[in-house]
């Protein structure tokens, strides 16, 4: 008898080039600025937003290479998969700081090639050539907060 495994509920359906380009910015800043991966997202069909917690104001040059990695890894072609794996197992795959209390035992990972791993429950294209160009459209940054916000769109996807 085949078991089907069963996700927290969600409470959005997002919008899924959006999403699979947020999880290849998050990728992109841990790998620039070993920072964590979003402390807060709004991921929306037009335009989205994320906030990364950075000790300074990224220089407008790696602002521009955040865009281009990400780019770059679009045009990779990616393809993006998932698979299931108990919680013991996810943690040794992925950080799981932000899931919450209530998550199941069992996780969904979403592989985007070798590029990003996360426990994910969201919609995702299934190739990253589905994702169009990925722009920045501000940016700015809480000295206070020591928080950058990126805010994002994407243009020509299917």
């Amino acid at each position: 008898m085949e078991q089907k495994t069963i996700l927290n509920g969600h409470n959005k359906q997002e919008y899924p080039p959006m999403h699979t380009a947020e999880h290849l910015l998050n990728a992109t800043m841990v790998r620039t600025f070993g920072c964590p991966r979003s402390r807060n997202a709004h991921i929306e069909r037009k335009k989205s937003k994320c906030d990364y917690l950075l000790p300074s104001c990224p220089t407008p040059e790696q602002i521009q290479n955040i865009e281009d990695s990400v780019n770059e890894a679009i045009k990779r072609n990616l393809p993006v998969n998932t698979e299931f794996v108990t919680y013991d197992e996810a943690k040794e795959l992925v950080d799981l700081s932000k899931l919450p209390a209530d998550a199941c035992r069992m996780l969904r990972i979403v592989r985007i090639g070798n590029y990003d791993a996360c426990a994910c429950i969201g919609l995702h294209v299934e190739n990253t050539s589905e994702i169009g160009t990925f722009k920045i459209i501000s940016y700015d940054y809480n000295e206070d907060e020591k928080t950058l916000r990126i805010r994002f769109k994407l243009i020509g996807n299917k």
